[in-house]
């Protein structure tokens, strides 16, 4: 994994201003892909993104299996980026407190996906 890495203020900046839901794929322990559309988003301390489970099935095993992730998103611009990295899972403690103040009441917040992002694109330009 690579060492700790600050999502720079331009591209936080592009993440306030994402239009609609973000692509959040990992991979099964068999290399196929699973991608789901998710809106219970957040970023956390500027160096990763928390996806609310509020109805993984695939995911979660992916996940489950050490799985890396990639979160596509695109701007109110039309810009689109990725960001890669691995992947952890709470369902308790700071993390996951987090996930439950801003995760609709309706919804159930089973846990906290968290992508540690490593790499950062923008379509085939690496920015980080």
């Amino acid at each position: 994994m690579s060492e700790k890495l600050t999502i720079p203020e331009d591209i936080q900046e592009a993440w306030t201003n994402r239009k609609g839901a973000i692509v959040f794929t990992t991979v099964s322990k068999d290399a196929i892909p699973n991608s789901i559309y998710a809106t219970c988003v957040s970023l956390f301390e500027e160096n990763s993104i928390i996806v609310a489970n509020n109805y993984f099935d695939k995911t979660i095993k992916n996940i489950n299996s050490d799985s890396k992730g990639v979160i596509l998103f695109i701007t109110n611009e039309d810009k689109a980026y990725q960001l890669k990295g691995s992947i952890e899972y709470y369902t308790k403690g700071k993390v996951f407190e987090d996930m439950k103040k801003w995760n609709p009441e309706r919804l159930p917040g089973h846990g906290a996906a968290v992508l540690k992002v490593e790499e950062i694109f923008s379509g085939a330009e690496k920015l980080v």
